[in-house]
């Protein structure tokens, strides 16, 4: 890959907490890029590295060495402040736990945090992602009125609301019986599909991870090796097609 062709680039990833045992190495040099449109995929037992990896990429984690650069900008360079900024203008991240405001509706639950990046349009688009995501007649509903599935649906339509490039998702079913679960998988991809973000995705479930384009398998801090699926060469080959 050339730079032009790259909007995730890890560098000699580390990191290294200190425990009462010692130092406990999490993360011991990872290299990764990732192309503007793919869809990536992480495996790996429990412990192995992989919700860090992504947490280092969002600039939830710091790594203790190393450069990481997303979507142009080296998230080691970047004060708190600023990497919040870049999470809300550049990034949307769906994790396990649906992290809904309890007392905000279903609207109010996505509309607010786009009011604050500054958009004069924040309910407006809030109602359309909402509907998007087959709620639109649930927009009143407070959290508690919702199902789990709903609910991962909410957190999922503020995750696209601001139209991030990235879209990062940390076991999103983790909560959720299998057919949800499913129904929400097969909704992010569409989605990744129509709108060509790219898409990282860390799940414990192989079957998840082979609908991606590339699948790193990670064990004991370090990505083992890297699987290109069937989805990569279809992807292309639509792409092409599209554009001929």
């Amino acid at each position: 890959m050339t730079a032009s062709d790259v909007i995730i680039q890890l560098h000699d990833i580390h990191l290294t907490l200190v425990s009462g045992a010692g130092e406990v190495n999490i993360l011991r040099g990872i290299d990764l890029s990732v192309a503007p449109g793919e869809a990536l995929g992480i495996v790996g037992p429990s412990g192995s590295g992989k919700s860090t990896l992504l947490a280092i990429m969002t600039g939830l984690e710091r790594a203790s060495s190393g450069t990481v650069i997303v979507d142009g900008l080296e998230l080691g360079q970047q004060s708190e402040d600023g990497l919040a900024l870049h999470r809300r203008q550049r990034l949307g991240i769906v994790l396990q736990s649906f992290h809904l405001i309890p007392t905000m509706t279903a609207l109010e639950n996505v509309a607010v945090p786009l009011e604050l990046a500054g958009h004069k349009d924040a309910f407006e688009r809030a109602e359309e992602e909402l509907a998007a995501v087959g709620l639109g007649p649930r927009v009143e509903h407070y959290p508690t009125q919702l199902s789990g599935g709903e609910q991962q649906r909410v957190a999922l339509a503020r995750a696209l609301a601001p139209e991030p490039k990235i879209l990062f998702a940390d076991e999103p079913t983790g909560n959720l019986d299998s057919a949800t679960g499913n129904a929400i998988i097969d909704l992010m991809f569409n989605m990744h599909d129509q709108r060509d973000t790219t898409l990282v995705l860390v799940t414990h479930d192989p079957s998840l991870a082979a609908r991606c384009d590339r699948i790193l398998h990670m064990s004991d801090g370090l990505i083992a090796r890297e699987e290109i699926t069937g989805h990569a060469a279809r992807r292309a080959e639509l792409k092409t097609v599209a554009g001929s």
